[in-house]
């Protein structure tokens, strides 16, 4: 089954929640061409972020999600977040992906992301307004790099794709304690990481 990007013409479909386009394309499955539009470039983007896989590599992802999706749309309690709902079958797909292949995830992209160290307030961090981009960039990928993957994906989740602690639970189908708890243990070893490198770019 191959899924393509369209829908009808004529309806303002753009101006559909979430749950009004589901409830529409189990009426007409055409429908669901205007929620792969919404989200294809938002799951394109965190499927890279997670993984690093290479475009084609992403392409057939995103193909698996939106099929998986579509098979499975009677089974969404639209009671849920579709969003949320969405993005854990991406997450798992893409995780998926990464183990049937016997590959590591490999790094958020942080030149796509120079924001995400703003994202965490802490003074030890002032010291990366002196780096100049460049510098900034392979530093915090670095670390990114270095940081326990579950770690860096509650970070990615939180400070890249801006998800709250209710969605991320339902995308990790992890408690909302545990969301918590990790959140903060991640931004903590990500600080004590900052501070080392901190002290490693002083010595150089």
């Amino acid at each position: 089954m191959i899924l393509k990007h369209t829908t009808p013409e004529g309806d303002l479909l753009h101006l559909k929640n979430d749950n009004e386009l589901v409830s529409m394309t189990l009426k007409n499955p055409e429908i669901f061409g205007q929620i792969m539009n919404r989200y294809y470039l938002k799951l394109s983007r965190y499927i890279y972020r997670l993984s690093g896989l290479l475009p084609d590599e992403i392409e057939d992802v995103l193909q698996n999600v939106f099929i998986k999706a579509y098979r499975h749309l009677n089974d969404f309690d639209s009671n849920l977040s579709f969003s949320s709902w969405i993005y854990r079958i991406t997450h798992n797909e893409a995780i998926d992906y990464l183990r049937s292949s016997k590959r590591k995830s490999i790094i958020i992209q942080a030149d796509q992301d120079d924001d995400f160290i703003h994202s965490i307030p802490d003074s030890s961090m002032d010291f990366l307004k002196e780096l100049d981009d460049d510098l900034m960039k392979i530093h915090v990928s670095s670390i990114l790099q270095s940081i326990n993957e579950r770690y860096r994906t509650v970070l990615l989740l939180k400070y890249i794709e801006e998800k709250n602690y209710s969605e991320i639970s339902d995308i990790l189908e992890i408690p909302m304690g545990t969301v918590a708890t990790l959140i903060h243990r991640a931004k903590e070893e990500f600080k004590k990481m900052l501070s080392v490198s901190k002290l490693d770019l002083k010595n150089k």
